[in-house]
């Protein structure tokens, strides 16, 4: 069994409490933890036709803007670059329609933002 830092058993928690409140939403889980040198994707779900890619973000206080201002312009390239590489490795040049989605909590609220970037 691999030890996990406070952090990392949170940030674990806030992905399985966004997996449950998607899928009680209608999306589907595809994969979970997708991740190369390129980066990582938390969640990769279904919506209909579209693949959804998921960040979660968590935080215990608002300060420094909160869970969703934290997803900024480099964590999107990061995301960006990820999903590229899982597009291409999963349906080569024809790719279904996607978008990033982030689940974002403040404490025990979430606040799902659907096409965040």
């Amino acid at each position: 069994m691999t030890r996990r830092s406070p952090t990392q058993a949170s940030g674990a928690a806030a992905e399985e409490r966004a997996l449950a409140y998607l899928v009680e939403r209608g999306l589907r889980p595809v994969a979970r933890n997708v991740a190369s040198r390129l980066g990582e994707i938390d969640l990769v779900m279904r919506d209909g036709d579209a693949l959804v890619f998921v960040e979660v973000r968590s935080r215990s206080r608002s300060d420094f803007g909160g869970a969703a201002a934290s997803v900024g312009p480099a964590k999107q390239r990061r995301l960006r670059r990820e999903a590229q590489r899982y597009l291409n490795a999963n349906f080569g040049d024809r790719w279904p329609a996607c978008r990033f989605d982030v689940c974002a909590f403040e404490g025990a609220t979430i606040d799902w933002i659907r096409d965040a970037f």
